[in-house]
């Protein structure tokens, strides 16, 4: 009979290998993730489900949450039209591609803190960049207060997060589209079929597992942003771009509230998980 010592303790070599990796996962991990289902729990009277029913009544949570999901919808719509639009762009051959490439990858580049500030800058009435250049113009900006403003304010942050991230979505898309076979658009071209045909029948079904991929990781990003709404805007001016996240941090760290605070996080986690699940299956149901 074949001895299993040998397996035994190639057994035990694997765990003694691993044990550090889990020892890490473990402490900063599933320990921080099993203490906040404890803290939001907590309640005044003890242990309950006290916070998240709270949650329904509370008319600031369910503004900020309604927020979120408009900052998430613009931003991620204008940033994967105008991302597809440049990579289709530069997935051409012509001069100077290397260059655009290059200078369209920069924003991204970029610390989200860095590019907050810059562009609190820029949207600032009184010396900035963007109302400075209006002026020259002839345009009258008194009225122009960008972040100061309700009605433009939540307008400035997303044209900003647009600025930023469309480069992500245009880099992994120019990715995919310089991964499609050559083959089956050459025999588009053969059959005389126009541009808009190639994209809509071959282009897109084609890129859909690449486009999958960078919508949700951007969705995900989106969905919890927090560092570039709280340096240009603090969630103001009032309640005008008051995110859940913007709405946690407010909860916790200066109302003390980490109860509250942890149930608010867990319930974003999950409102994220279910459209990320839910967008998936719709783009696996549609026909290719």
């Amino acid at each position: 009979m074949r001895s299993t010592r040998p397996a035994g303790r190639h057994v035990r070599a694997a765990w003694l290998w691993i044990a550090p990796a889990v020892a890490v996962l473990l402490a900063l991990s599933i320990y921080p993730l099993l203490f906040s289902v404890e803290v939001s729990l907590r309640t005044p009277s003890g242990y309950g489900l006290g916070n998240f029913a709270r949650l329904a009544r509370d008319r600031f949570f369910l503004v900020s949450l309604g927020q979120t999901l408009i900052y998430t919808t613009a931003a991620l719509a204008a940033e994967f039209t105008l991302g597809l639009s440049l990579a289709l762009l530069v997935n051409r051959e012509f001069r100077g591609r290397g260059l655009l490439r290059s200078i369209l990858l920069i924003p991204m580049l970029l610390p989200p803190v860095v590019v907050a500030v810059v562009w609190r800058l820029i949207l600032n009435p009184e010396f900035g960049v963007l109302n400075g250049t209006l002026r020259s113009l002839g345009f009258n900006t008194s009225a122009l207060t960008w972040t100061g403003a309700e009605t433009t304010a939540m307008l400035s942050v997303i044209l900003v997060d647009i600025w930023e991230w469309t480069p992500f979505l245009f880099l992994l898309l120019l990715a995919g589209l310089q991964g499609l076979p050559v083959e089956p658009f050459e025999a588009a071209l053969v059959d005389g079929a126009s541009r808009w045909q190639t994209l809509r029948r071959l282009t897109l079904p084609m890129l859909r597992p690449v486009i999958a991929i960078a919508v949700l990781l951007r969705l995900m990003d989106l969905l919890r942003v927090f560092d570039q709404i709280f340096i240009l805007t603090q969630g103001g001016p009032g309640f005008a771009t008051e995110t859940v996240t913007l709405y946690i941090y407010r909860t916790a760290f200066r109302y003390w509230n980490f109860g509250y605070a942890a149930a608010m996080s867990f319930v974003l986690l999950a409102a994220t998980t279910v459209i990320a699940r839910g967008f998936l299956r719709l783009l696996k149901e549609q026909p290719a």
